[in-house]
């Protein structure tokens, strides 16, 4: 079943708690994903309204295979959410496990729908939104778009509750830009840390060599780096800015940081990305034990405990002791291993350049954003020219 997308919008706004009762009295109950901008109203809804019925869980693929367990136990089908950047780390449990082929495990997947043709977006949702019909036809799951009147949602509901019933496989449910009325998060994590993340990373490169490299990661910390280099009027060939692929940063980082020792690789990465591919500290740990590399290689985790980019649900960040994962993992650590201040993170800083990597520095922080927060103005292309010309010299 898949039902032909016409590109036409409609002024009518869908209710998330609509939705989220029209799920329920179809039997899904129980939410697994990672939150996206597109869903941020309906993820808000699910944070305030579900419950324990709602984990949040490290990446896509994990939120397919709690599912997949939670329909074992209970013969429920679940719902699984996330933008469809995460849709790749989906297709393998998603197609060695839950296909007719396999298991047949149904579950409705709700993909934000980043990207579409026909609406303006970021480079990094380009050529994913394009190909998003393809890639779900290419797995054979049966997909439609979310219409925003109530009537149509019904009987998409219905059709969708057929084909578990028929199929025993997942179903997709695409969701374009501005589909829902506007919710905000209530089930808020409040924090009062002495600096916001874009005073970290302000401090942090404010700090370090002009001689060092940066890879930030993905959402608005890169776009913080972003700004304060356009601010200072540093130009921006020493960064490398993760605007996709959230949680690589780090092993794109390392990758650098290995064939170019003469330079200090700073890694800027999130709670919500270290843990979205945490093995990434293990390889790194692993690399430098058995040959003897990447030390100049340094992590810095910046704490918020949310996804803030994509609505600030809670992440388990806060829950999680990084340094000492990543000190388990081979890193080194430095005393303190977790700092909350400027003027800790400034003497952080400063023991980074001196410490021979791999090392691993947290630094918590509020969560949240100017609300003029801009995006970087040169294309990933100028920008990738640009930090090759850099490590060059």
């Amino acid at each position: 079943m898949y039902r032909a997308v016409q590109r036409r919008f409609c002024s009518t706004k869908l209710s998330a708690g609509y939705l989220f009762d029209g799920l329920a009295s179809k039997g899904i109950v129980s939410y697994f994903g990672v939150p996206d901008s597109l869903l941020k109203d309906l993820c808000a809804y699910i944070t305030d309204h579900a419950g324990e019925k709602n984990v949040c869980t490290a990446n896509e693929g994990g939120a397919v295979a709690m599912a997949m367990g939670h329909h074992i136990a209970t013969k429920e089908v679940p719902c699984v959410y996330m933008q469809n950047s995460g849709f790749g780390n989906t297709v393998n449990p998603i197609l060695s496990l839950a296909h007719d082929k396999v298991y047949q495990i149904p579950m409705l997947l709700l993909i934000g729908w980043r990207g579409e043709p026909g609406v303006k977006d970021e480079p990094q949702h380009v050529a994913q939104g394009a190909l998003q019909e393809q890639l779900l036809q290419a797995c054979e799951i049966p997909y439609e778009v979310l219409p925003s009147d109530e009537s149509s949602v019904d009987a998409l509901l219905r059709r969708a509750q057929t084909h578990f019933r028929e199929k025993n496989t997942p179903f997709a449910i695409l969701v374009r830009k501005g589909t829902f009325a506007g919710y905000k998060l209530q089930t808020k994590v409040e924090t009062d840390f002495a600096m916001s993340r874009e005073e970290a990373i302000s401090t942090i490169l404010e700090n370090i060599s002009s001689n060092d490299v940066v890879v930030s990661t993905t959402g608005m910390p890169s776009r913080e780096v972003f700004e304060h280099r356009a601010r200072c009027g540093e130009g921006h060939a020493r960064d490398f800015l993760t605007v996709g692929g959230m949680g690589h940063c780090s092993q794109i980082a390392a990758g650098i940081a290995m064939q170019k020792p003469q330079k200090q690789v700073f890694v800027i990465d999130g709670d919500g990305a270290a843990l979205m591919h945490m093995g990434g500290l293990a390889t790194v740990g692993g690399l430098a034990k058995e040959r003897d590399c990447l030390r100049n290689y340094k992590h810095i985790i910046l704490n918020n405990g949310a996804h803030d980019s994509v609505g600030g649900q809670p992440t388990v960040g806060f829950d999680v002791n990084f340094t000492s994962i990543a000190s388990a993992c081979g890193y080194k650590t430095l005393h303190p291993a977790s700092v909350s201040t400027k003027k800790e993170l400034k003497r952080a800083i400063c023991d980074l350049q001196v410490t021979s990597g791999p090392v691993v520095l947290e630094v918590l922080v509020n969560k949240g954003a100017r609300s003029d927060l801009g995006r970087p103005t040169t294309t990933p292309a100028e920008n990738k020219a640009a930090l090759m010309e850099f490590l060059s010299k």
